[in-house]
């Protein structure tokens, strides 16, 4: 490869490419205006890269991956590496990352699977601290944060606005509900219900994430319906099935209510039991 002809020339209004002189990039990478390469960073054929977006030093971006505009990108970064399946034999999937995402050092990004439905999807606006993973197949909502070191098995789906704490891990699988919030070094092997607290080794629930909701401006006709229903279901004398099926029935209940019914009622693997409600919750 002659990488002087990929190499544009810094352009003072940012409307070209700029990539280092160390870098090396495929003759079939797409580079859109203004995206930026930092130094001995590898950039694989298939892979596009938005408007405005910077890569930085040392990182390697391969398979068939899209990483939309403004996306920041720290270095020591991997995405688009083939996922860590022993059934996977080289069949073709992808990556997908919105726009806005900011991705931090040493972050690895996997590729999906042909049984997973052959793609890892990031949404945009997310924040992923150092040391995170996201492995095959998972599907990353938009605005979500994962602290540093918190790890996704394959196939685990993510809501919008979530948090996942540092040195937290997920299980192949799972799904976490938008709004959620998961404390630091967190063990998740079952579905976590939307607008709640998790928190532990094999944790439990610990009433609803009530700052993420007020932060977002969730009515407090939306908070105070949620916690009646998340009462009556986690903390009330009926079974969890017994208590979504009764409320499930009710008339008219608020979007916000819907959701959470629905995601309790349709999880394969269950949801946690709860712990105590804390005081400002009650």
């Amino acid at each position: 490869m002659n990488r002087d002809s990929y190499r544009p020339s810094m352009d003072p209004n940012n409307l070209t490419s700029s990539i280092h002189e160390t870098a090396i990039i495929s003759p079939s990478a797409v580079l859109e205006k203004g995206a930026t390469i930092g130094p001995f960073s590898v950039i694989g054929p298939h892979v596009t890269i938005g408007k405005n977006t910077k890569i930085g030093p040392h990182v390697v971006i391969e398979g068939d991956t899209r990483i939309g505009n403004e996306v920041t990108v720290a270095q020591f970064v991997s995405i688009g590496a083939p996922p860590q399946d022993l059934k996977y034999s080289g069949e073709p999937t992808r990556v997908e990352i919105g726009h806005g995402t900011i991705i931090r050092e040493f972050v690895t990004i996997h590729r999906g699977t042909e049984k997973g439905g052959g793609l890892t999807k990031v949404g945009s606006g997310c924040l992923f601290m150092a040391y995170c993973h996201i492995a095959h197949d998972c599907r990353v909502g938009d605005h979500v944060i994962m602290a540093n070191g918190a790890t996704l098995g394959g196939h685990v789906h993510v809501g919008d606005h979530v948090v996942i704490g540092g040195l937290s891990a997920v299980h192949q699988f799972c799904r976490i509900g938008p709004y959620a919030f998961l404390g630091g070094m967190s063990g998740v092997n079952k579905d976590i219900p939307p607008f709640t607290k998790y928190w532990g080794s094999r944790g439990r629930l610990y009433g609803l994430n009530l700052v993420g909701l007020k932060r977002n401006q969730f009515s407090r006709e939306a908070i105070d319906a949620l916690m009646k229903t998340y009462k009556a279901i986690f903390h009330g004398s009926e079974t969890v099935s017994a208590a979504v099926a009764r409320l499930s029935s009710m008339p008219d209940p608020l979007p916000e209510v819907s959701l959470f019914l629905d995601f309790i009622r349709s999880s394969q693997r269950g949801v946690p039991i709860a712990g105590s409600i804390g005081d400002e919750e009650t």
